[in-house]
């Protein structure tokens, strides 16, 4: 990896999140949509419409779904990450 790739600091601040049959829909404050699969999220894809409505945003980079007990970072969702994956060799800061 490049030091410039390695110096570049993320700043993604999440403001909402919806869902749809097949998609988690994450709205950041800069006006970006980030749409993932939810077979990314085997929790949430299980998960009923009210089940997935029951979420909170904690700070700016985490997802908590309480009645699942899921957490999700907004980074790895931005990064495309499957829930259980190792993101330890992805972030250089580590």
């Amino acid at each position: 990896m490049s030091s410039l790739a390695q110096e570049i600091e993320y700043d993604f601040i999440a403001t909402k999140v919806r869902f749809n049959d097949e998609s988690l829909i994450l709205e950041l404050d800069d006006g970006r949509e980030i749409k993932v699969p939810l077979e990314f999220y085997p929790r949430l894809n299980k998960a009923s419409k009210k089940q997935r409505a029951n979420y909170q945003i904690i700070g700016q980079g985490q997802l908590s779904l309480a009645d699942l007990d899921e957490d999700l970072s907004v980074e790895g969702i931005l990064l495309g990450i499957p829930a259980g994956s190792d993101m330890s060799g992805l972030n250089p800061h580590s």
